[in-house]
């Protein structure tokens, strides 16, 4: 592999491995500077507040690196990850909290940059593996990462903030001293309007290709939030699974993925075609929610691992589909606005699938489940409307 390629990847691995650090202590420290138990309102609001600021700003990052070059905008963002930590493992105050995940979200354009430089060093038949490659490392950051994270939890609160900040910084250097530019851009006259934060949108809308294949991925991306938003309570409330029992799940799923994303996708695109790859992903996904719905059974679940480690293979497939869609000049915005449709699931999913579960507690957990299920149907005549290899662009 290329120079690089590898610096990008290790900057993917680096980059979840924060998050995952934090993951399990954040709730525990809002607790602790907010002083009291019953702080779901007030973590669901950090989570949205991040998330709000990242949808609104990505794009405009993702435009900005189309002009400026990749590697500007991703110390950018990578810069405000490590302030964020440091505020994070050092402020006694509640506000500034707030203000460090705000700053965070305002900056956060990490992953729509390793993407778009993935897409810029890379033939457009090579992409849905190397985007396979892509979600591996920041899967495998996700397999070890909640777990050092909690012991770190363990011995002090603020242990595993000061800890994802020193993988920030490591993250800082290699951008800076080994990540080579790139994008070579061309003089273009600035514009303000390129900071409208909707035209990155308004202009993805205008190609008709991308049109269901953003659809989808909005969706999908809906679905994958009941996982992160209801595992935990999910498993908990029907199988009484305890502290280590979930963890151990996570790390099982983390493992999984890395290695479905770094080995399977290349032949499975090779044999079936970036759409076939997509649409078995999200059958496998749609089998694996139908099953969970009305499993009586912990075993049940853990054996659902896999599967629905497996359906990740439509997220890489996907992303291939899109990036072909656009020309290599417009690849940074791009992938600003998918970054921006994530952002924007992160902040619906947790509200809408929260709100189903709560009503549906305690006879009908299994509801949400379902609506998954149902969201998939919906995705399966978008996904057959996109050619099976390729995309004309136009």
């Amino acid at each position: 592999m290329s120079r690089p390629l590898v610096a990008i990847l290790v900057c993917a691995a680096l980059e979840a491995s924060g998050i995952a650090l934090i993951f399990p202590t954040l709730p525990h420290l809002l607790r602790a500077m907010a002083g009291t138990d019953n702080v779901s309102a007030l973590y669901g609001t950090l989570l949205a507040l991040h998330a709000l600021t990242q949808f609104i700003v990505t794009p405009v990052l993702g435009v900005l690196s189309d002009r400026v070059g990749r590697r500007p905008v991703l110390l950018l963002a990578l810069a405000g990850t490590t302030v964020d930590y440091l505020i994070m493992a050092f402020t006694p105050y509640l506000s500034l909290l707030f203000i460090s995940r705000t700053i965070a979200g305002l900056t956060a354009a990490g992953v729509a940059m390793i993407t778009a430089t993935i897409a810029d060093i890379t033939p457009e038949g090579m992409r849905a593996h190397r985007f396979g490659l892509f979600h591996a490392c920041f899967g495998s950051g996700f397999v070890i990462g909640p777990v050092i994270g909690g012991m770190l939890g363990d011995i002090s609160l603020r242990a595993p903030f000061l800890a994802a900040a020193a993988l920030s910084s490591a993250n800082v250097l290699i951008a800076l001293f080994v990540l080579p530019e790139t994008h070579r851009t061309k003089h273009k006259p600035f514009a303000w309007r390129t900071l409208n934060p909707f035209a990155p949108l308004r202009w993805a809308l205008t190609f008709r290709a991308l049109i269901p294949l953003l659809s989808v991925f909005l969706l999908v991306s809906l679905v994958g939030q009941t996982y992160s938003t209801l595992w935990v309570l999910f498993v908990t409330d029907r199988f009484h699974w305890t502290a280590t029992d979930i963890g151990i799940s996570l790390g099982i799923f983390g493992a999984l993925v890395a290695l479905v994303q770094a080995f399977a996708i290349a032949p499975l695109t090779e044999r079936l075609g970036e759409r076939g790859t997509l649409l078995l992903g999200i059958g496998c996904e749609a089998i694996a929610l139908l099953i969970l719905a009305f499993a009586q059974a912990g075993w049940i679940a853990f054996a659902l691992i896999p599967l629905i480690a497996f359906g990740g293979i439509s997220a890489p497939a996907l992303r291939a589909l899109q990036s072909k869609a656009v020309d290599r000049e417009r690849q940074g915005q791009l992938q600003g606005v998918v970054a921006s449709f994530v952002s924007l699931a992160a902040i619906l999913g947790p509200l809408a699938f929260g709100a189903i579960y709560a009503l549906s507690r305690p006879d009908r957990t299994w509801l949400v489940w379902i609506i998954g299920v149902a969201i998939f149907a919906v995705t399966v005549p978008m996904v057959l409307t996109v050619p099976k290899r390729a995309i004309e662009r136009e």
